[in-house]
């Protein structure tokens, strides 16, 4: 989402940034979406603020999160693999694709008596993830939904007005 050497995040992920939904929507079914790049927080906040952004956006600059977890792909760090291939998969497969450095990628996580799983990922073209429903689709829980459906959510002036209330 914003290299640690860029000046600004890239256009793809920006893209995909402004897409994420009305976070109070997935909270709402006990869900958190956030972003997190390998730039240092002092370059994420102000591309952050600039655009207007309201989602929580983390640092993994100072730890091997995105190695972990096959975003930042730098042979002298850890052995390259991406979307589920390791790096003789990857050139067997073609000189289709930059394998190295940062790459997009979506985890999901459960928290569940204090042990944190990992349960999901996704890699490559994530364009395709917008909306509520899909990213509460992506988790353990799914949709959560009850009979009136997307009826259940409260509009965004209900979100308003229940935080003027929890406010006070």
């Amino acid at each position: 989402m914003f290299e640690p050497t860029a000046e600004e995040g890239c256009q793809g992920c920006a893209f995909m940034a402004a897409n994420f939904p009305d976070l109070r929507h997935l909270a709402d079914k006990d869900t958190a979406l956030v972003a997190i790049s390998h730039a240092p927080i002092e370059k994420i906040t102000p591309y952050k603020e600039k655009n207007s952004w309201k989602f929580p956006w983390v640092s993994s600059n100072a730890s091997d999160f995105n190695y972990d977890f096959h975003v930042t792909l730098d042979e002298k760090v850890a052995p390259v693999e991406y979307n589920f291939q390791r790096k003789e998969e990857l050139d067997a497969a073609g000189p289709n694709r930059n394998m190295s450095g940062e790459q997009p990628g979506l985890s999901v996580f459960k928290l569940e008596d204090e042990q944190v799983y990992h349960t999901y990922s996704t890699y490559h073209r994530l364009e395709g993830l917008s909306g509520t429903y899909t990213f509460l689709d992506l988790t353990p829980a799914g949709r959560q939904e009850g009979p009136n459906g997307p009826a259940e959510f409260k509009t965004p002036a209900e979100y308003e007005e229940e935080s003027k209330h929890s406010r006070k």
